[in-house]
């Protein structure tokens, strides 16, 4: 269930309450998921309006949900900057059925958030961060109940995002190492002639584990 009282003046994205949504969910995971493979989870901030606030499929927007996952919908195939390098990435590291077998990418806040028809971050407004965390340590843990990595997990993000996940991690030990990524909308919109240095970034420290 999505977090009781939030600000006034924003709301939640919440595309699983849709019954075609949850169907699409479903034949993704049913997919790339149904096997008892450990994982490691790479978090992201939260869902934005055109990917995962959309398909309920985190970093995947419909175009990368038909064109990449092979999965067929109603929407408009439309995409998103986030999506884009996030699909190239997954493509360089082996395609869909090699990155899903072994990561699986979730969010700090698995529902987005919108203000005055704009996407905003949970931590973009204090009150708003406060009202979300109880919620947001009640979905790690229920994810921590799945075969994943407890030595490691991706924060993609910027600072922000890492201060945060790093500081609950400390209170509740979750992961022993939290590493940091730079995100795909930052790098699609102010970095885009160096897009291979953050590709590599990212495949670089997947390598490593």
């Amino acid at each position: 269930m999505p977090p009781a009282g939030l600000p006034d003046g924003i709301h939640v994205l919440f595309p699983q309450r849709e019954e075609n949504v949850m169907k699409l969910v479903e034949k993704f995971y049913d997919k790339y998921y149904n096997d008892e493979n450990r994982r490691t989870l790479i978090f992201g901030i939260n869902p934005g309006r055109f990917g995962a606030g959309v398909t309920g499929i985190g970093f995947t927007a419909p175009k990368q949900l038909k064109e990449n996952c092979g999965i067929e919908h109603g929407f408009k195939l439309h995409s998103e900057l986030s999506a884009e390098f996030i699909y190239e990435m997954i493509e360089r590291y082996g395609g869909v059925g090699k990155f899903y077998s072994d990561f699986i990418i979730s969010a700090i806040s698995p529902l987005g958030f919108v203000k005055n028809k704009v996407n905003i971050n949970y931590y973009d407004d204090k009150n708003l961060q406060e009202s979300v965390t109880p919620f947001i340590i009640d979905c790690i843990n229920r994810q921590l109940e799945w075969n994943v990595n407890r030595h490691a997990a991706f924060c993609i993000g910027g600072e922000k995002n890492f201060k945060f996940f790093t500081r609950i991690n400390q209170k509740y030990r979750w992961f022993t190492q939290i590493i940091p990524l730079s995100h795909p909308r930052f790098i699609m919109q102010y970095r885009r002639k160096t897009k291979e240095f953050y590709l590599l970034q990212y495949l670089d420290a997947f390598s490593k584990l």
